[in-house]
């Protein structure tokens, strides 16, 4: 059977939403629509917004929960990965978190003023270096790093440039098709 790399369910550049760190959530978002009215119908749609800083070099991304996170500031208090376990996170415990510190109460009265006023660079996320694949790659190599990372996407380069995205979306597609291809 014939190796697929990388190249081949990647996702180009020149589709996908890219917004300046300069930007704001607005525009962010704004962008991702844009991205989504474009782009191809039969495939998923986006879930996130690259980020470029100098040069025109992708620096971060943002995804729908950086998105949610960012109108209500509060969660950076009360979300530090040693402060939760899987344990904390019963329904009652949940619900006492919302009323304890007030999130969401006014949040969504002013999210226009929010939106225009929130930096992107401010609440975008770095990539680390396992976010990263090569586009000429087999696919199981990028499969191992999106399953041993949890990750949602990889940035695909050629030369050390970004030139792309790989999502998981997008594998999971590519799996579940040759699930249905198998003769039983």
């Amino acid at each position: 059977m014939k190796t697929i790399t990388v190249r081949e369910l990647m996702v180009p550049l020149s589709e996908y939403a890219v917004v300046s760190g300069e930007a704001t959530l607005h525009e962010a978002v704004t962008a991702l629509e844009k991205a989504q009215e474009k782009f191809d119908k039969t495939r998923y749609r986006h879930r996130a917004i690259l980020v470029f800083g100098e040069n025109n070099q992708i620096v971060g991304k943002i995804s729908q929960l950086d998105i949610l996170r960012s109108l209500e500031p509060k969660y950076a208090k009360i979300l530090e990965p040693a402060m939760l376990s899987p344990e904390d996170l019963s329904p009652r415990y949940i619900k006492s978190v919302l009323e304890k510190y007030a999130l969401w109460k006014h949040s969504l009265d002013n999210i226009c003023e929010k939106a225009a006023k929130l930096k992107i660079k401010d609440i975008m996320y770095a990539p680390t270096e396992g976010e990263y694949v090569e586009e000429s790659a087999a696919l199981t190599e990028a499969i191992h790093r999106l399953l041993t990372g949890s990750h949602q996407s990889l940035l695909v380069t050629e030369a050390e440039q970004i030139v792309g995205i790989l999502r998981l979306t997008d594998v999971f597609k590519e799996i579940c098709e040759r699930i249905k291809a198998c003769e039983y």
